[in-house]
């Protein structure tokens, strides 16, 4: 997992566990649960009508983050 200052637009991400994107962020659980809290990606996940208790984040919302945090997951 490297950081970068750019991620491709059109690289599909595959949904994946809130775990296994703090992992791969190279976060706490708890740190990603305080980004998740951000306004801009709670009205990304009501959008997409996701609750914050939900365990699997789809991919659309992964590479949202991704795009908002600047976390390149290879």
């Amino acid at each position: 997992m490297t950081i970068t200052g750019s991620s491709p637009d059109n690289k599909l991400m595959r949904a994946m566990l809130k775990c296994e994107l703090a992992e791969a962020a190279g976060v706490s659980r708890k740190t990603l649960m305080k980004w998740l809290q951000d306004p801009y990606i709670q009205a990304q996940m009501a959008q997409y009508e996701l609750s914050p208790h939900q365990k699997k984040l789809p991919g659309s919302l992964i590479k949202i983050i991704c795009n908002h945090y600047v976390i390149d997951i290879d």
